[in-house]
């Protein structure tokens, strides 16, 4: 049975983006962590985050927990996921991790607007996503795989995620 390919990195690295292309290549599931976790709730991402990251975190991880018991597919969790304690354990033998590489002002580009994510409300996107590389990219770095997607489209990243999954994570 195939595995799961995670997809961890900053936000605007193109997990989603890149993620959905691929699965549809595979034929496989897509899962956008957030989304998930907004319909279970109810209530968006900044309205979980009022009520503390913790929290948040605790869904997050509960939400990764099922999705990987399920059908094999490609995940995209928030850019924070692989940095909480035990998260990336929790998904040995499971997933394939897959580290899109981003710099900081590429996804700052990208992002354009940040609203609707709680860590860059009220920041210089830029300079906060360098801080968050700063304080995650020794989490992201554990993945077994990257991708660089600076200048790289999202097709491109998604056929790079699809042989990946070829080779490494037992599909078709």
């Amino acid at each position: 049975m195939p595995l799961h390919m995670v997809l961890i990195g900053l936000p605007g690295c193109g997990k989603t983006a890149a993620g959905s292309l691929a699965a549809s290549r595979l034929g496989a599931p897509f899962v956008d962590l957030d989304q998930l976790i907004i319909r279970e709730q109810g209530r968006s991402i900044e309205r979980i985050f009022a009520a503390g990251e913790a929290a948040f975190r605790n869904l997050e991880r509960d939400a990764m927990r099922r999705v990987l018991d399920g059908p094999p597919g490609i995940v995209s969790p928030g850019g924070g996921w692989a940095a909480q304690p035990g998260n990336l354990e929790s998904a040995t033998g499971q997933a394939v991790l897959v580290y899109l590489r981003v710099t900081p002002g590429i996804a700052a580009e990208r992002i354009g607007d940040s609203a609707g994510r709680p860590l860059l409300a009220g920041a210089d996107p830029r300079q906060r996503l360098t801080e968050l590389l700063e304080a995650r990219e020794a989490f992201y770095r554990r993945a077994g795989h990257s991708i660089d997607t600076d200048g790289r489209s999202p097709e491109l990243v998604a056929e790079t995620i699809v042989t990946l999954a070829r080779k490494h994570g037992g599909w078709p």
